[in-house]
C-alpha cells in the first residue's frame, strides 16, 4: 500500500513537469529577443559549465540534505527561472539565468532517480525501475501533448507566454515533494554524513568500474551530446525545412505568382501552431515506448537498444545533409528516443552502484554529460552561422556514428553475461 500511494505521487510530480509549454518555441523566443546562433549556444554552453561545476557539489549536498530537500530546492529555482525567462530581453540577463536553471536541474539530476530507485528497494522491488520510471516518464510526456499545443497556441500570441505557463505547473510540483517520504534504504545508507573525501572516493570507484567506463563514453559522452544538438537546433532546422518545402510546393503551381492565391506562406504563427503538433507527435510516440519500456528491455534487450538507436539516428542525421526533407523524420527519432534510452540508461547504472552516494554518483556522470556537450554545442554554434543548423546537425551524425563504431569496436559498453545486477551483489 505504501509502495502504491508513493509510486502515485511520484506519477503525479512528473505530470508537473511543463517543460513542453516552452519547448516548441524555446529557440525561436531566443531569435527573436535578438540573439544568435552564436549567442544561443554561448548561453546554453554556460548551461552546461555550470552543470559541470555544480553537479557533483549539488549531488553531495542531496545525498546530505534527503531527496525530498534536495527536489525542492531544484523545483523552486526552476520555477524562478522561468518567470524570469519570460521578463528577460538581453544576452546577459539570458546568460545569468541559464546559470540559475541549470543549479536548479543540478538539484534534481540524479535525486529523482535515486529516490525512485531506493524507494523500490525498500520493498525488495528495484527490479521494477525500469517500469516504474518509464510510466513515469509516459505520464510526463502524456501531459507534454497538451502543453506542447497550448505553448505552439500561446506561442503564436507572444513567445513568452509559454514560460509563464510552464512556471505555473512547475509550481505545483512544489506541493507534491513536500508530502513525499525519504527512503528507508537512503536514511540508513549513511548518505547524509557522507564526508567530501568519502564522496569523492565513491565516484571515482564507480566511474571507474570496467562495466561502466565504456558505457558512460557511449551514452553519456556520445549518444547524449548530439540528442542534446537536436534539441536545440530542432526548431530552426524545422522551419527552414517547412519553408523549404514550402517554396518547393509553391513554384511548382501551373501559375505561379506573388499574389497567386493558391500560392503557401506559412507565417510565423504557422510555424509555431506546426511545431506545437510536431512536438505534441514526438511525446506521443515517446510516451508509448517509455509506458512499455519494461517490455522492450525485456524483448529487445538493452544491448540491442544501445547498439541500434545511435547508430540510427547518427545515420538519419547524416543522411538530412544529402536530402533535407528526411531532417523531419531524423528530428523525430533523434528526439523521441531521448527519454526511453535515458529510463533504461537509469536502470542499467543505477543497478550498478551503490546506495552510499548514488545521488552524488550520478551527478557525476551528468557531468561528464554536460562537460562533453559544450565543444559539441560550441562547434555546432559556428557550423550553424557560418553555414546552416542543418548542416551542423548532419555533422554530429556523422561523430555519433563513427565514435559509436570506434566504441563498439574498443569493448562493448553492455555487458554481455548479465545485463544487470542488485546493489547486494556488491562490486
Amino acid at each position: 500500500m505504501a509502495r502504491s500511494r508513493a509510486v502515485f505521487k511520484y506519477y503525479l510530480f512528473k505530470a508537473t513537469e511543463a517543460v513542453e509549454f516552452y519547448r516548441p518555441i524555446m529557440y525561436l523566443y531566443f531569435l527573436s529577443q535578438g540573439l544568435s546562433f552564436t549567442q544561443i549556444v554561448i548561453i546554453e554552453a554556460l548551461y552546461n559549465v555550470t552543470t559541470v561545476l555544480g553537479e557533483v557539489p549539488t549531488g553531495y549536498i542531496g545525498d546530505r540534505i534527503g531527496r525530498r530537500n534536495s527536489l525542492l530546492v531544484g523545483t523552486a529555482l526552476i520555477t524562478a527561472t522561468l518567470v524570469g525567462l519570460a521578463l528577460a530581453s538581453s544576452f546577459l540577463a539570458f546568460a545569468l539565468l541559464f546559470v540559475c536553471w541549470s543549479l536548479g536541474y543540478n538539484f534534481r539530476s540524479g535525486t529523482e532517480d535515486a529516490w525512485v530507485y531506493e524507494t523500490l528497494t525498500d520493498v525488495s522491488a528495484s527490479e521494477e525501475f525500469t517500469r516504474v520510471r518509464g510510466r513515469g516518464q509516459s505520464i510526463a510526456l502524456s501531459a507534454g501533448v497538451g502543453a506542447s499545443l497550448v505553448g505552439g497556441y500561446l506561442g503564436g500570441l507572444d513567445l513568452a507566454y509559454p514560460f509563464l505557463a510552464a512556471a505555473l505547473f512547475t509550481g505545483l510540483g512544489l506541493f507534491v515533494i513536500v508530502t513525499l517520504d525519504e527512503p528507508t534504504t537512503y536514511e540508513e545508507s549513511g548518505s547524509s554524513e557522507m564526508g567530501l573525501r568519502e564522496a569523492w572516493t565513491v565516484v571515482t570507484e564507480a566511474v571507474s568500474q570496467r562495466r561502466l567506463r565504456s558505457f558512460i563514453l557511449y551514452y553519456f559522452v556520445l549518444f547524449s551530446a548530439v540528442t542534446y544538438l537536436v534539441f536545440i537546433f530542432l526548431q530552426p532546422v524545422f522551419e527552414s525545412v517547412l519553408a523549404g518545402i514550402d517554396v518547393s510546393l509553391a513554384t511548382s503551381l501551373p501559375v505561379p505568382g506573388r499574389d497567386d492565391p493558391y500560392r503557401l506562406a506559412l507565417s510565423t504563427g504557422d510555424v509555431e501552431t506546426l511545431l506545437g503538433i510536431y512536438y505534441a507527435a514526438i511525446n506521443l510516440a515517446s510516451a508509448a515506448v517509455s509506458y512499455r519500456i519494461d517490455l522492450v528491455r525485456d524483448r529487445i534487450g538493452l544491448r540491442r537498444w544501445f547498439v541500434g538507436v545511435p547508430l540510427l539516428v547518427g545515420g538519419l542525421l547524416m543522411t538530412m545533409m544529402f536530402v533535407p526533407s528526411v531532417a523531419l523524420i531524423a528530428l523525430f527519432v533523434g528526439w523521441a528516443s531521448v527519454e526511453p534510452t535515458r529510463v533504461l540508461a537509469g536502470q542499467y547504472v543505477n543497478d550498478r552502484i551503490e546506495t552510499l552516494g548514488r545521488a552524488t554518483v550520478l551527478s557525476a556522470m551528468a557531468m561528464v554529460s554536460a562537460l562533453t556537450v559544450i565543444p559539441f554545442q560550441l562547434g555546432s554554434g559556428v557550423i550553424s552561422d557560418a553555414v546552416s543548423p542543418l548542416i551542423a546537425l548532419s555533422v554530429a551524425g556523422g561523430v555519433l556514428v563513427l565514435g559509436s563504431v570506434a566504441i563498439l569496436l574498443w569493448e562493448s559498453p553492455i555487458e554481455r553475461a548479465s545485463m544487470r545486477r542488485t546493489t547486494d551483489e556488491g562490486t
